[in-house]
């Protein structure tokens, strides 16, 4: 590495000098210091020292599919160069703890005196050089980075990565990442923190999402809740009976049927949760008794059904479920929600989805976004699917830990983890 030096009245008057004799893309920022102090009739001099690479193997780290003289491949380079990134952001950090004289302390040393212009200058020249460290450092997120890794632009780096690791399925995140690709305009990818923004509102528009509404008069909503066994259907329809009899700004009317006469501990849960809200409940054990539950609720503003639950492979069960529905002959108009766990895998959503399909499944629900941290699988399946998602259930406190679903809660769980604050 050849090691050169440039002065100037100030350390942006330097870096200029710098920018003028050298290709600045191609130098490695070491030191910024005064070699000469302010004083009655002499002007302070700084000196900034650069290094830049005098063989081909600087060359070699601008090129991500290329393999440098020593036989190294770059997957073996990447920790040399993520050291230099590392020591090039210890010295942005020094540069950037330059304070502003008019808001800073009262006790100022010479060197630490600048003119706002030249300030605002280093500030401007400090950002510009930490976005491109960052993007340097997400070149390398990962040694098998996927296929179409080697043709997104580097400033796309870490939103790939975070979408990738979220358990998106990789054919809609390539499908996106082209269609952002294709319709961004260049003048918005000179940052990351606005290709990340753009990327958001991108899957915010793809996210099919029912907003909740209120029955209309003389009308009244059904709503059948079926999914796997232990996914939180139980405490769903707890939850959803207390939001509706009393969180609303309206008090309805609610009532409860349980088909799941399998679990003798889930009627008893449910049947406690009806006596402390007063709430009508039915249990069904033969098909052929749901409807007269049905009508023996009737008077109710909101009929909350809770099933069986089920193996997405057991067919039987699945199939008694539709036959409570096929024996309800229209009279009402049942949503059938699907509940699933956010903590399982694309692959495994999907599978449950397309078994219980049959039962011509209205909307999504999504429980235990409090036990993962990945949601791109969520996102993968209302997107495959088109189904829209009603609800998320974020926890076990009934009924705190419900959310109705939005397609901003669910793209910032995708890209910056849960947070129950924002619930």
């Amino acid at each position: 590495m050849k090691i050169l030096t440039f002065t100037g009245r100030t350390p942006s008057e330097a870096l200029k000098k710098a920018k003028m004799d050298v290709n600045y893309n191609q130098m490695l920022h070491i030191d910024t210091k005064e070699i000469q102090k302010k004083s009655l009739g002499r002007e302070p001099i700084y000196e900034i020292i650069m290094g830049i690479e005098t063989d081909s193997t600087h060359e070699t780290y601008q090129k991500t599919n290329t393999i440098p003289k020593d036989g190294r491949p770059l997957t073996q380079m990447s920790a040399d160069v993520l050291y230099d990134i590392s020591y090039a952001a210890k010295q942005i950090s020094k540069i950037a703890d330059v304070r502003d004289p008019i808001y800073g302390h009262q006790e100022q040393t010479p060197q630490n005196t600048f003119e706002p212009k030249e300030l605002k200058e280093i500030k401007s020249e400090i950002a510009k050089l930490g976005d491109k460290v960052k993007i340097i450092q997400n070149m390398f997120w990962d040694e098998k980075a996927p296929d179409l890794e080697s043709h997104i632009p580097s400033e796309f780096a870490e939103i790939y990565r975070l979408a990738s690791q979220s358990g998106m399925n990789r054919e809609h995140l390539d499908a996106i990442m082209r269609m952002t690709l294709e319709h961004m305009p260049f003048k918005m990818r000179e940052n990351s923190a606005t290709v990340k923004r753009y990327f958001q509102t991108i899957l915010r528009k793809m996210v099919p999402v029912r907003l909740e509404a209120t029955p209309s008069i003389g009308n009244k909503k059904v709503i059948m809740l079926v999914g796997p066994t232990g996914v939180g259907k139980t405490t769903s329809v707890a939850k959803l009976a207390a939001r509706y009899s009393y969180l609303m700004q309206k008090k309805y009317k609610v009532g409860l049927i349980v088909l799941d006469t399998y679990r003798i501990g889930a009627v008893e849960q449910l049947m406690q949760y009806a006596r402390m809200m007063k709430l009508g409940i039915e249990t069904v054990v033969d098909p052929l008794d749901f409807g007269s539950a049905l009508d023996s609720l009737k008077y109710c503003d909101y009929i909350l059904i809770d099933t069986m639950g089920s193996s997405p492979y057991d067919r039987n069960k699945i199939e008694k479920i539709y036959e409570c529905l096929d024996g309800n002959d229209a009279k009402y108009n049942i949503d059938v929600v699907l509940v699933m766990p956010s903590s399982i895998k694309y692959e495994d959503l999907k599978a449950t989805y397309e078994n219980f399909s049959s039962l011509n499944v209205d909307t999504l629900m999504f429980t235990k976004l409090d036990e993962t941290r990945g949601f791109g699988n969520i996102f993968s399946l209302a997107y495959e699917t088109k189904k829209p998602i009603s609800y998320f259930s974020v926890g076990q406190e009934v009924p705190e830990d419900l959310v109705c679903a939005s397609s901003d809660f669910l793209v910032e769980c995708l890209l910056n983890g849960f947070n129950r604050s924002k619930a």
